[in-house]
């Protein structure tokens, strides 16, 4: 009897302090739901962490894209950015040479730049997006499973 009545005096100031459903939470731990193949070939799984609003003029993703997938060309409205979170990827802006990101790399698009981005040939890449606003993605020309594995052939090494 005691040692509950010393329990009840230690954990009953933090019963007041339990959390609450008063606050929206995600984590960018989950995979997300596999996208459709409309824009990439391969598997890739998308989890929107925060979406643009009326008071938040940014929108984050979570893209996980499995080894050998392909991302066709696109831009965006607003400038883009991206950390990788895990795995290797490959990333290429139109008129550049492809280069490969790792775990920790964050890069930059600027706006209405076309570029492409999506896993290396034997590695998954987990990223998170930031964009801005509440305008679509521009999806401008297929990336071709051939282009993808000479980009891959070039950059093996």
């Amino acid at each position: 009897m005691k040692h509950f009545a010393l329990l009840l005096l230690v954990v009953a100031p933090f019963l007041g302090f339990s959390q609450t459903s008063d606050y929206t939470i995600t984590s960018y731990k989950i995979e997300g739901v596999k996208a459709p193949n409309t824009h990439y070939i391969g598997e890739a799984w998308l989890n929107p962490i925060l979406h643009a609003d009326t008071d938040l003029d940014y929108n984050i993703t979570k893209a996980t894209f499995r080894a050998n997938s392909t991302l066709d060309w696109h831009k965006h409205p607003t400038p883009q950015v991206l950390i990788i979170v895990e795995g290797e990827g490959y990333y290429q802006e139109r008129g550049k040479e492809p280069i490969i990101l790792k775990a920790g790399d964050v890069i930059k698009c600027d706006k209405g730049v076309e570029h492409w981005h999506t896993a290396t040939k034997d590695s998954n890449v987990t990223y998170l997006a930031i964009y801005g606003g509440t305008e679509p993605t521009v999806w401008t020309e297929v990336l071709s499973q051939a282009y993808y594995d000479q980009v891959a052939e070039k950059l093996k090494g």
